[in-house]
């Protein structure tokens, strides 16, 4: 027994010694980031792309490890309801040494955002090595004076078109009095005209720059115009039953009058 128990403390004592090296390794904080463009940090404040003219974005990365840490592409992306309207990707190769800072400075041409969006959109500058393993990141929204006709623009018409077919089809179905007997397959019936006319709400506000479509956002409207959807579902009147058809199959019965002569 005590052979046992001497030959397991020796297995941890040497397994803990092997898991050291790893585990300080692995305890180098990530690099941090600080992004400014045209000068001005984004952190907290919204940033306006032009296409008419470039930007200048610049990089002060500071790494608070006991490694260096080597960046090799820096990716901006502007993302609405889950789905990339922009994307930028700008090789710009350099080393962070460790307990270091460096800043890089390069211009960005956005001269394709005015085919691609329109209004506030949330983006992301990311950090990638050179596997493509995210390093650090920043956050902020952009404004992007786009064309109304870019792609953004282009889907909010289209998620319009499609609510409207959808309201169109549950209230023609409504009035003609074919929708479910069963409430609950009439709130399911008007389920996809609520989900779409959230969508389109979130994209209105972008487009006008009043609100932006973050995950803070867009998941409220989405889900309460959803919401509302059922429940207008639900609430409608019981449909009016059919006339029952004629069991003995010939149709109405006309009365007929004899007149009996002498």
């Amino acid at each position: 027994m005590g052979r046992f128990i001497g030959t397991a403390v020796a297995l941890v004592t040497v397994l803990a010694f092997a898991a050291s090296p790893a585990a300080a390794q692995g305890s180098d904080d990530p690099l941090r980031v600080v992004v400014t463009v045209d000068g001005e940090d984004i952190t907290g404040r919204t940033v306006t792309f032009d296409p008419a003219k470039p930007v200048e974005v610049s990089l002060t990365v500071l790494n608070p490890g006991a490694a260096e840490q080597e960046v090799r592409l820096v990716r901006i992306t502007g993302v609405a309801l889950a789905l990339t309207f922009f994307s930028y990707d700008t090789t710009v190769p350099f080393e962070v040494p460790p307990r270091g800072q460096v800043t890089r400075t390069f211009p960005l041409d956005v001269r394709d955002l005015d085919g691609q969006a329109i209004g506030l959109l949330p983006t992301t500058v990311a950090l990638l090595s050179e596997d493509r393993v995210e390093l650090a990141s920043a956050d902020t929204v952009v404004d992007v004076r786009g064309s109304f006709w870019s792609v953004y623009g282009v889907f909010g018409v289209a998620l319009l078109v499609l609510t409207a077919l959808a309201w169109t089809g549950a209230l023609l179905a409504l009035a003609r009095h074919r929708l479910s007997t069963n409430r609950f397959r009439r709130a399911l019936r008007f389920l996809p005209a609520g989900i779409g006319t959230g969508l389109v709400a979130v994209v209105t506000l972008s487009v006008l720059r009043l609100v932006p479509p973050e995950p803070e956002v867009e998941i409220p409207i989405v889900l309460g115009a959803a919401l509302i959807g059922l429940l207008l579902g639900f609430l409608t009147p019981h449909p009016a039953p059919a006339d029952p058809p004629d069991p003995t199959g010939d149709g109405p019965t006309v009365a007929l009058t004899r007149e009996w002569t002498r």
